[in-house]
């Protein structure tokens, strides 16, 4: 499977009211989730690995109790792709966003 270009700084304006609680920050889309507990936290990971295995496209992301960090970006194209988009509206969905 032929991997995704980076988006245009056009189509990335365009796409984020799609995504509108995650922000570009050097060069990736960028959130932070909170959770009421470590517990849900931990599941909605797991959840998301699910659906990033899925995608064949993984984030950089961090956990510390109730909150989840997640910095989205295509490493091998260089930039945000729709891959990048894709991943951000599930992660969205999981956490019931």
């Amino acid at each position: 499977m032929s991997r995704p270009q980076p988006l245009s700084e056009t189509e990335l304006s365009a796409a984020l009211p799609s995504i509108p609680d995650w922000t570009v920050a050097g060069g990736k889309l960028h959130r932070v989730f909170r959770f009421p507990d470590f517990s849900a936290a931990f599941g909605f990971m797991a959840r998301a690995a699910l659906a990033a295995e899925k995608l064949d496209h993984h984030p950089d992301w961090s956990n510390a109790y109730d909150r989840v960090e997640v910095d989205l970006a295509t490493h091998d194209a260089g930039g945000i792709t729709r891959l990048d988009l894709e991943l951000a509206r599930e992660m969205d969905k999981l956490a019931g966003h």
